[in-house]
């Protein structure tokens, strides 16, 4: 006899008959969970991992079986679970076992087996199933289900709970094919009042024991409390156990799956960030073979800046390899100067270039396929080349994490916009989810399951061997190659996570990149703080707050602000445009067309750089400003700005002179004793001179009245300098 029918029956009356139901108190020991797996995928992961924390006792069912019943978009299907668990039923003797069965790819627990076990004899019933709002497969037995009070009506066959003898009694007459649909069985013998009577079946219409999500999405919220996370029912007021994402809920499942059973909570955090790592920290062997993949696709800035952040990546070049594709003539030179110099410290490289007329998707396949080929290559990681990758640790961070396929959060700053998205609309393009704003400004910070990434990912070239290996991955009749993909990875059962732990980097804007001149990135200062990055000298900030400036005459003010590469690129500009004044007074760039004291000059609005240049005076020049000169407010305005060039024999110096400002911002653009000899400026009323301009700082004095100076003479080589006259 067993243990469990020793206990005090407990005798309830039901309105079909009345049934003897035992009280169940030990609730591991007599509840057994059976569920069908033919796959190990990501889903099903998730459903032990939430069996575990609860410390449900599991039996998979059908493991290394080929799948015959269907999908859960087309009836019929589902028949070959029945037929597993017809048999597997056939060895428990026991009459007073509980048994749970339960779907596991789109299933998580909410709960554990006692508040189950609980809640399945307050139903006073010997076998439960979880109910719907929806009819399915057959809209035309919809009448012949029992009405009731309030809840549910319909059954779901993807749950329901029982005594194992009254579900060995609902299953023997089962001789259908696997691939017929169990819904409709299980759905026929409960319209059967007989049959239902007989078995002693209800459903469970109020989501005490089961949540189904068809139909169901506005009913159900997240309720966190006291450090736990489940599920709520706010139509019925409940806490299901058992949370199930049937039909098209995969989505929903999987936002849900974020959180319970305690995955994130306000009190802990990420409880799964540390879980299940492959850690390569004191490797002893080699590191993986990992094949990167970069895709230039349109005219993007900054992209020597994004082969210098590749190379900056703390992960042996001697197991990488690259695959680039180049789709942009305009990009030739910097993927060609990159290969030049580095190409021998990587594994291998192969280079798809425009010439060779190879579209966007298919030059993904191709890339995917270098993986999938190479029997050493274990990842394959994907970054479009307006990804700008801050973080040096990357790769290794995404590798650690063990996730066949995550992706690092990219943000464009001041923006909410990610390379991720929270939720997806009804056709399959952007929608926003509940927590989407709070992960972006890292209020909540994990690991999270999403429908959508773009720009940049990590996947494992196992996935790309199995599950992904299909060639049509980017191909869609209605879809954009990006949503195509992530579509199929979804419906292939691979989760796709997005990590917010560390901060890693940004997505630049491309919108409006422009490429008529030689070193287009400088034109970018309003639109990506790359700029910055690039362009403004590195101890600049110092300036401000740590009054990092000099003064090497009376009001004269010397400070860094430009680095040698916005130096020797607004040299290279403006020596490419090449139309530089004759140095007469007769100018007609200027009003009046009379140039009092004339210099060999290029003004900036030559070249389009007028607005970009205001900007840079703005941002950069009117702090500084404003804080040596106190009391004085400047808006920038400039009617001149233009790049000066002193050689020997064509101008070597400039005589005294006022300029017609307010104050001046006279910039060195190249280094005295290696560019050129000789030089500098000379302020005559304090007899005080800069004689040794260094390149990238800025000297910043007033204009008239106070400040007569002149330029000295270069008397070897060719100096640059760029001058702003603020404030006329």
């Amino acid at each position: 006899m067993s243990p469990l029918s020793q206990l005090t029956p407990l005798f309830v009356e039901d309105q079909q008959a009345a049934v003897k139901i035992p009280e169940v108190s030990k609730s591991k020991t007599y509840l057994l969970v059976l569920t069908v797996a033919t796959q190990e995928t990501d889903g099903f992961r998730r459903f032990l991992r939430s069996a575990k924390h609860f410390n449900y006792t599991i039996k998979v069912l059908g493991r290394g079986e080929t799948w015959r019943g269907g999908d859960y978009m087309s009836p019929p299907g589902g028949g070959q679970k029945v037929r597993l668990l017809k048999s597997a039923l056939e060895d428990i003797q026991d009459e007073n076992r509980v048994i749970l069965f339960v779907d596991s790819y789109d299933v998580i627990f909410s709960s554990g087996p006692r508040e189950l076990l609980k809640k399945f004899q307050q139903a006073k019933h010997r076998v439960v199933f979880s109910a719907e709002t929806l009819i399915w497969p057959d809209r035309h037995l919809e009448d012949k289900h029992p009405h009731v009070r309030e809840g549910k009506r319909f059954l779901g066959a993807g749950g329901f709970i029982g005594y194992a003898p009254n579900l060995k009694k609902m299953l023997s007459d089962w001789s259908g094919a696997d691939s017929d649909s169990d819904q409709l069985h299980f759905t026929k013998i409960y319209i059967n009042p007989e049959k239902r009577k007989s078995i002693n079946i209800t459903l469970d219409n109020k989501c005490r024991l089961f949540q189904n999500l068809h139909g169901a999405l506005d009913e159900v919220v997240l309720k966190f409390e006291d450090g736990r996370v489940r599920a709520r029912n706010v139509l019925y007021d409940t806490l299901p156990v058992i949370i199930h994402g049937n039909g098209p809920t995969k989505l929903q499942i999987n936002y849900l799956g974020n959180y319970i059973p305690n995955l994130w909570t306000f009190e802990t955090g990420c409880t799964i960030c540390n879980e299940n790592l492959r850690p390569l920290s004191g490797l002893q062997s080699e590191y993986p073979v990992v094949v990167i993949g970069i895709f230039i696709q349109q005219p993007t800035p900054f992209v020597t800046v994004f082969f210098e952040r590749l190379l900056n990546l703390k992960y042996p070049k001697n197991r990488l390899q690259l695959f680039i594709y180049n789709q942009e003539s305009h990009h030739e030179p910097h993927v060609r100067t990159f290969l030049e110099y580095h190409e021998s410290e990587y594994q291998g490289v192969k280079l798809i270039g425009p010439e060779e007329d190879i579209d966007p998707v298919t030059s993904r396949n191709i890339g995917f396929d270098m993986c999938r080929d190479n029997i050493d290559c274990e990842y394959f990681f994907s970054v479009d080349v307006d990804v700008v990758l801050k973080n040096e640790d990357t790769l290794r961070i995404l590798i650690e994490l063990n996730k066949p396929f995550i992706a690092p959060m990219m943000t464009k700053p001041g923006l909410l916009w990610t390379n991720f998205w929270g939720a997806l609309s009804a056709d399959g393009y952007y929608a926003r989810s509940e927590d989407y704003v709070d992960i972006v400004q890292g209020h909540r910070v994990g690991l999270w399951n999403v429908p959508y990434i773009s720009h940049i990912f990590l996947t494992k070239a196992d996935a790309l061997r199995t599950d992904l290996k299909d060639p049509d991955l980017f191909e869609s009749a209605t879809l954009d190659p990006d949503m195509a993909f992530c579509s199929k990875v979804r419906n292939k059962g691979v989760f796709m996570f997005v990590t917010n732990v560390h901060t890693y980097g940004r997505v630049l804007s491309t919108e409006n990149y422009q490429t008529n001149h030689l070193h287009n990135d400088l034109w970018q200062v309003f639109e990506n703080p790359e700029w910055e990055e690039r362009y403004i000298h590195e101890n600049y900030s110092k300036v401000l707050k740590d009054g990092f400036i000099e003064t090497p005459c009376p009001d004269v003010y010397w400070f860094p602000v430009f680095t040698d590469v916005a130096c020797k690129h607004l040299i290279e500009e403006m020596e490419h445009f090449g139309q530089w004044s004759g140095g007469g007074n007769t100018d007609n760039r200027i009003q009046g067309g009379y140039e009092n004291v004339p210099t060999i000059d290029i003004h900036m609005n030559q070249v389009g750089y007028e607005k970009e240049w205001q900007k840079f005076l703005l941002d950069y020049a009117a702090p500084v400003t404003e804080k040596m000169y106190p009391g004085y407010y400047t808006r920038a305005q400039f009617d001149l700005a233009f790049v000066v060039r002193y050689k020997p024999d064509e101008q070597p110096a400039l005589r005294p002179h006022h300029d017609a400002s307010t104050f001046t911002i006279n910039i060195a653009l190249n280094q005295v004793g290696i560019d050129y000899q000789g030089g500098g400026c000379r302020f005559l009323r304090y007899n005080c001179s800069v004689n040794a301009p260094r390149r990238g700082w800025a000297l910043m004095h007033p204009g008239r009245l106070t400040h007569y100076h002149e330029g000295l003479p270069t008397v070897q080589g060719v100096r640059y300098i760029v001058v702003s006259f603020v404030d006329p």
